[in-house]
């Protein structure tokens, strides 16, 4: 009775005094801005070490119960420092965030010396950060890290080959002759992007018909410059931001930060990456049965086929040039540290990839050493130094007039041929071709080697400093120098070079550029500040801008023996291009700040180049700008949920240079008999041609919502290129084929919007994501010559129109059913819209991220399925799904359209792809002090991919990959390309 007694007893306690026997505590607060002392809503309280937590409401206020005292609370919130609070009692707390050195840092380009607070930005320029850069694959090369990470851009592929061949362009269409690739600039050094061709023209005779653009398949050399060294990217895409720079900036500017030391914090790091590429998308061999190739190929051909097949021997040529797994290894050491006087940062990276084609690849290895140094409290100089040397394989592909490239090769070439060569190493003419593809595979180069230095320096001095005013002298100059070997070698034992077939017996072609470019520049800055929080700075300065670039290219034909020397061949022939230009110009701008409630910004270049027809003759480029933060305003306080929301609107010129040749007349040289004589080139000069002139209005909006944690940004653009530079033809008579003149006006009108947010914070979860989104359409407003095609191999397959009131880059052709200009329009390689998606993702010490990239719409021009029809080798040949009656396999269709319609060789390039995936484990810090006694930080381990889902329905290797180069817009062209790749890679990374 009384055990009983006692167990009633005990149960009577837990019920009335449960909060005695769990001892539990309620702990109550608010969470503050320490710098204004407004509340910090939705922060994360978690009590440390368990998974009990809450968040703060729109007021701050917080409460939590936890099981006893003392304990730890983590206070986390995105842009401000994390904190760790040991309670001791349950008195009510406060929780004085302070803004994290990531947030105070958030800066963006308002001048050639100067910058300002992204939250005061009145300009829509789009940063993209190093972990944006790298963080979560290793990307091939700098402009292919740009990929649907922000919106205003597209970037596609001129080729798959290793080592990059990218076009970027930044607004849609600025220019239809001049320059569309934006400018670069590396820590104040201007960078030369040139695609250099090898000349292998000389053997393919892509310019011979069609375009004469080039389509030797070059590598543009920004893909010199190692993404690991780089800490931030600002893009400025229109002239409304990119007008400081003048007459090189209606491409847009690419402002590119490398990494820097930290004081006191002397930190090496040593990564691996080690994968493999493979290609993203084979088109696959056609169907074939006795009937079909008797019936396409004829009797010889069915006996032929016969025979392989029942041998086993048939051989999916295809897959034999494209199926290769290329082996990739990236080794990367940095170091970097200093002190409160002086910093440095030094790395260096070696890349080694091998492409999906034998004897195809990409080596580069990067060196760079980055100082900052601060001999007195009012001077600070620093230099930035990176020395590369490439070597890049890039193979023989694309289009050509002679049938010789392995692309073109491989669409007549059917798997009972015998290809391979015998044990003496003999290859076989291919009967179905112009050439072996195997045997160009295995014989022919086509190299480019690049050793280039990039220096820049500068120097800081504050003149004087007062309460309420300062003065600084801000001195810059920067040196891009590097030299290009291109070698292509087609030995005379190939198919297509011995004298029987009609070939060259041989040829060597070497080419030789030197380039140096050198950038000086000075500015006075100067900072005021009045009683009433009213602050002026005011900037001026001089630039001065040296370009120099010399490309010699020998073409040697008849070789000797084995010999690839070129002074060892029956014929020679030499051509040089150069290139040499002076800019120089002024800089003025004025910012005034009234408390960060209203900034303005007026600015004027003016720029003066021995690249106008009036090398004295200054041209000016303004600029004007205003950002209105109302969340600065007292009235806003009642909305304590937006943390911003701005207005802005800007205006800005740029201009672009004429083309090469477009202001003097050039000549060639020939020999006759004996006597040198000079012949015209076709196209007559005009020292009076007026640079293209880009005028930009732009509107916009930021908002941020519950501390930062949603990021909303949306602009609006006009933009405006006047004085078109176009090439008008010219009368026989005149002894002139043509002339470039000033005859037009182009006109962009877009849309850019992007959202970020961080749904997720808490100490064992982080989740963040951002949307993008970008429409761009064109219009030629004016034209004052006759409407023209370009771009491609004319109207009968398809080809650019430019025509007033027309998109820049619609696609037309001949039609059953044609318009009043005798065409039909087909489709524009101008994107619907493009949007990214990027998802990071942390769970302890579990990294995932992942980018997907969507195009929409934008047509190509398809011709590599034209040439597998005209073949008979189309792998959906025999398909039934295009034509109307349903009569007619896929492969007859088309031919059958051939000059009669277009429309079946322009195919939408629409796209959905996983650009980018990445997995990595932090290995815990616990596991790490007991390795080696704690010698490592941190050590990484992890997996990623690129380009792993591709999904589209364009009936090629890839709806990017173009044949034509990098620098025009009409980049839809597609003719036998090198194939874009995917990668796989696994990753070690320490820290220590």
């Amino acid at each position: 009775m009384k055990q009983n007694s006692l167990m009633y007893f005990k149960i009577l306690f837990l019920v009335l005094f449960p909060s005695v026997v769990f001892a539990q505590e309620t702990l109550t607060g608010k969470t503050i801005n320490d710098a204004t002392g407004e509340v910090v809503p939705f922060v994360n309280v978690i009590e440390k070490g368990t998974s009990n937590g809450t968040t703060s409401d729109f007021d701050g206020n917080f409460s939590i119960t936890v099981d006893a005292l003392p304990t730890t609370l983590v206070f986390s919130y995105l842009g401000f420092e994390k904190q760790e609070i040991n309670v001791t009692d349950n008195s009510p707390l406060t929780i004085r965030f302070v803004e994290s050195a990531a947030a105070l840092d958030e800066v963006v380009v308002t001048g050639l010396a100067t910058s300002i607070k992204r939250s005061n930005a009145a300009n829509a320029v789009s940063s993209i950060s190093a972990d944006e850069l790298t963080g979560t694959t290793p990307p091939p090369t700098l402009d292919g890290a740009l990929y649907g990470k922000f919106p205003g851009a597209t970037v596609s592929a001129n080729s798959g080959a290793p080592g990059g061949g990218l076009s970027v362009k930044l607004r849609g269409a600025t220019s239809i002759q001049g320059n569309t690739q934006p400018l670069y600039i590396i820590d104040g050094v201007y960078i030369d992007n040139s695609s250099i061709a090898s000349g292998l023209n000389v053997v393919s005779a892509a310019a011979s018909g069609g375009s004469a653009s080039n389509q030797d398949n070059p590598t543009n050399r920004i893909a010199d410059i190692n993404p690991d060294d780089i800490a931030n990217i600002e893009i400025l895409k229109g002239a409304s931001a990119a007008a400081i720079y003048g007459s090189r900036a209606a491409a847009g500017v690419v402002i590119i930060t490398t990494k820097k030391g930290k004081a006191g914090e002397t930190k090496f790091t040593l990564s691996q990456s080690t994968g493999w590429t493979e290609v993203t998308k084979l088109l696959g061999l056609r169907d074939y049965n006795e009937e079909r190739v008797e019936e396409t190929f004829g009797e010889d051909a069915l006996q032929d086929y016969i025979a392989a097949r029942d041998q086993g021997r048939l051989v999916d040529y295809e897959e034999e040039i494209f199926g290769e797994k290329g082996l990739i290894s990236k080794t990367s050491f940095t170091f970097s540290g200093g002190d409160n006087k002086t910093k440095f940062y030094s790395g260096v990276t070696h890349t080694d990839e091998q492409g999906i084609v034998k004897n195809t690849g990409y080596e580069k290895t990067s060196l760079r050493l980055n100082l900052d140094h601060r001999p007195t409290d009012f001077i600070k100089v620093g230099l930035s130094s990176n020395y590369i040397h490439s070597s890049s394989n890039r193979g023989f592909f694309n289009n050509d007039n002679t049938g010789t490239s392995i692309g073109v090769t491989l669409t007549a070439t059917t798997p009972w041929l015998d290809l391979f060569p015998n044990e003496d190493g003999i290859y076989p003419d291919n009967p179905a071709g112009a050439s072996n593809p195997l045997q160009t595979r295995d014989l022919v180069r086509n190299n480019e080697t690049v050793n280039r230095f990039i220096i820049g320096g500068s120097a800081n001095i504050d003149i004087y400093k007062s309460e309420n005013s300062d003065l600084e002298l801000i001195l810059r100059g920067g040196l891009d120098m590097f030299g290009q070997k291109t070698r292509a070698i087609f030995p005379k034992a190939l198919q297509f070079q011995k004298l029987s077939n009609g070939g060259l017996n041989g040829v060597s072609v070497q080419g030789d550029t030197q380039n140096k470019n050198y950038n000086l520049s000075a500015f006075l800055v100067h900072n005021y500040t009045t009683d009433y929080e009213l602050n002026f700075r005011t900037q001026a300065g001089m630039t001065r801008e040296y370009f120099d670039r010399n490309t010699e290219l020998i073409t040697a034909t008849g070789l000797v023996a084995s010999e690839t020397n070129v002074d060892q061949a029956a014929n020679t022939g030499v051509d040089q291009t150069r290139y040499l230009q002076e800019d120089s110009g002024f800089f003025v701008q004025e910012e005034v700040n009234y408390q960060d409630k209203f900034i303005a910004t007026l600015g004027l270049r003016g720029d003066k180049s021995s690249n106008n027809g009036d090398a004295n003759k200054l041209f000016y480029y303004p600029k004007a700008s205003l950002a209105v933060n109302f969340n600065e305003f007292d009235f806003w306080n009642s909305a304590s949920n937006w943390t911003q929301f701005k207005l802005r609107a800007a205006y800005g010129e740029a201009g672009n240079f004429p083309p090469f040749g477009a202001l003097f007349t050039s000549y060639n040289a020939f020999s006759t008999d004996g006597i040198l004589g000079v012949s015209l080139i076709g196209v007559r000069g005009d020292k009076d041609l007026k640079s293209e002139r880009q005028k930009e209005l732009e509107f916009g909006a930021d908002a941020s919502f519950f501390g930062n944690r949603l990021n909303f940004s949306g602009t609006y653009y006009i933009k405006t290129v006047e004085d078109l530079i176009l090439q008008a033809a010219l009368e026989p008579s005149t002894g002139f084929t043509s002339q470039f003149v000033n005859a037009g006006t182009l006109e962009n009108r877009g849309v850019e919007l992007s959202l970020n947010a961080s749904p997720v914070i808490s100490e064992d979860l982080n989740w963040s994501l951002g949307v993008n989104f970008f429409k761009n359409t064109s219009e030629i407003t004016r034209l004052d010559v006759a409407p023209f095609n370009t771009g491609a191999f004319g109207a009968t397959l398809g080809t650019f129109r430019i025509e007033e009131g027309k998109s820049a880059t619609q696609i037309v052709g001949i039609s059953d059913n044609p318009g009043p200009n005798g065409f039909e329009q087909f489709g524009d390689a101008e994107p619907d819209f493009q949007m990214g998606f990027n998802n990071e993702l942390t769970y302890k010490n579990f990294d995932l991220s992942f980018l997907w990239q969507w195009k929409n719409g934008g047509e190509n021009i398809n011709l590599t399925a034209l040439l597998t029809d005209l073949n008979g080798t189309s792998h959906d040949y025999d398909t039934i799904d295009l034509d109307p009656s349903g009569q007619l396999g896929n492969g007859p269709y088309r031919v059958s359209q051939l000059g009669s319609s277009a429309e079946v060789f322009v195919e939408d390039a629409s796209y959905l792809r996983l650009r980018e995936v990445g997995l990595y484990y932090r290995i815990p810090e616990s596991t790490l002090d007991g390795l080696l006694n704690g010698t490592f930080d941190q050590i990484k381990l992890g997996f990623s991919g690129t380009n792993l889902i591709n999904i589209f329905d364009y009936n090629s290797y890839d709806p990017e990959v173009s044949n034509f180069g990098s620098n025009g817009i009409f980049t839809g062209v597609e003719v036998t390309p090198y194939p874009s790749s995917k990668r796989f890679l696994f990753h070690v990374a320490f820290e220590f």
